[in-house]
This record gives structure tokens, sequence and C-alpha cells, in this order.
């Protein structure tokens, strides 16, 4: 089946990516877009199969609005609780992310310290992480890069905070040092104060083995098993109690349930399926473009 993803940078990419894609349609027999909505208007002219990804929060305004203007255009969701605002939707299915199952390696060791990895924004929970570490005794490492806009609010709640021993940054990290950042941690904490649509960090946690200690919103409920793959809490602190248990969690089975259900083999068959379904019921136009 001969497909094209569409994931440009920018609003110029994806200027230059949909006028190459009108040129070609013809070539494909299905469009796969992830750039939210800027393609919806030309590709549901084109003739031409398409599903559309959808990355972000959905409870924001004018997005069911959005929604209603393309009754017809075909929407995947990366969790449940993603669609939950827009129920009404064409939804054609839930796609959870994978990861290749050899890009993470595993560690069955128990871990040293409490890791957090992501942007330092207040929703993300790093006060929250910093407060559980100190309550349950251990060390918190921070992996994270202070997002443009957000330089105020780390100098104020979280600079002050770091002490170099107790909770470290060690600033952002690439692939190469994620794998050893969160394989030598006891825990993955994600405190999140937002309806997180997926939270890929979760999910390289557990393809090293890491059990997560994550807040009950969003998507987490979806992809976090309780007491097998983590800890699902309600606040500050079921989560410090968390920490104490977690010599109960397995970190085989940790990475058995990543290999399960979040690898790429199995988001790309997913997709494909997907795929064979849309354009089997989905007739491809014959006018010329």
């Amino acid at each position: 089946m001969r497909c094209v993803w569409a994931v440009p940078a920018s609003n110029l990419a994806a200027a230059i990516l949909l006028e190459a894609i009108s040129r070609r349609a013809r070539d494909f027999d299905i469009i796969h877009s992830h750039i939210d909505w800027l393609h919806l208007p030309l590709l549901t002219r084109l003739g031409i199969p398409f599903v559309t990804t959808m990355h972000g929060r959905l409870d924001l305004p004018g997005i069911p609005e959005a929604f209603r203007e393309f009754p017809n255009a075909c929407f995947v969701s990366i969790s449940d609780d993603q669609r939950i605002p827009v129920k009404g939707a064409n939804w054609c299915g839930t796609v959870y992310h994978g990861l290749p199952v050899s890009q993470l390696r595993p560690s069955y060791e128990p871990g040293s310290y409490l890791a957090f990895l992501g942007r330092l924004t207040a929703d993300k929970g790093p006060e929250d992480a910093i407060r559980i570490a100190r309550a349950a005794g251990m060390p918190l490492r921070i992996a994270a890069k202070v997002p443009r806009g957000e330089a105020a609010y780390f100098k104020k709640n979280i600079e002050p905070q770091i002490d170099g021993a107790e909770v470290r940054l060690v600033g952002e990290v690439d692939e190469s040092r994620k794998q050893p950042f969160l394989s030598g941690a006891a825990a993955l904490l994600f405190p999140i104060k937002w309806p997180e649509p997926f939270g890929l960090v979760m999910i390289e946690a557990m393809a090293c083995g890491t059990p997560v200690i994550a807040y009950r919103a969003g998507s987490v409920p979806e992809v976090i098993d309780q007491a097998i793959s983590g800890f699902i809490v309600e606040g500050q602190e079921e989560a410090v109690q968390a920490v104490k248990h977690l010599a109960r969690i397995d970190r085989r089975m940790v990475r058995a349930r990543f290999e399960e259900r979040f690898t790429s083999d199995r988001m790309a068959r997913a997709y494909v399926g997907h795929y064979e379904q849309l354009v089997s019921i989905v007739p491809r136009a014959t006018a010329a473009l």
C-alpha cells in the first residue's frame, strides 16, 4: 500500500508540503497527516482517502467547531481520553504511540534515584516531583530543558530547590543519554496536572524496565497497568507511598508490558488496519486532480 505521512515543522513547511501532495496525490492510496488542521480544506477536495492523527489536547476553544466543519474527515486519537472533549468527531480509532523494541535497553537493577523527564512547566508537575522525592527520602534527577517563555517560572519555582545533591538538574538528554538516565532510575515520576494526550516518556521508561509513578490524569490510566508497570496515584501522599512499594514491581514485567503494548511494530500494524478499512469504504475519485 502506498502511503505518505505529512509531518512538517512549520506553517511554511506545511504550505510547501501540501502543494507537493496536491501535485502527487494520485500516486498514493492513502494520505496520513500529523499536522492538525492545515491540510483539511485541501485533502477533503482531492478525492484521495486520508486520515489525520491528532497529537495535542482537544479541550481548547474552537476545536469542536473545527471538527464540525469536516464531518467526513477520519481522525485517529492517541488515547481514548484525548477524544473526550469532542466525542462526536469522526473517530476511526485510537492508536497508542510505539517505540522500536531495541531503541532503549532495559535494566533490571532496582535503581538508585527518582527521575523526572520532560518540559519544566507547571502542568508537567516538576515541583510535585521535588516534593515527592524529598518526602520519600530519595534523590531526584531532573532531565529537562526550560521552554522559551518559562524562564521566570523556572527561576522562581525550580532553580532555588536544585541543590546539586538531593535535587540535581542534569539538563536536556539526547537519545544516547536518555537510556542510562531512565534505566538507572528506581522510578519515573510523572505528576502531571493537565489532560496529557499520551505521554511518550512513560513508555520510554517502561522500555527501560523502569516503573512509572503517575497522577491519574489524561492518558495515564490507559498507559500504566496498576502495580505492574507502575502506580497510578491521586496526589503527592499516595506518590510517596508508591515510592516505598517499588520493590513490589518486577522490572522484567515492566519491560514485558512495553513489548506487548507499545512497540512501533504494534503501532504500524494498527495504522495499516485503519488504512485498509478506510480504503475499502471511501471511494477514490476518478476525476483528474
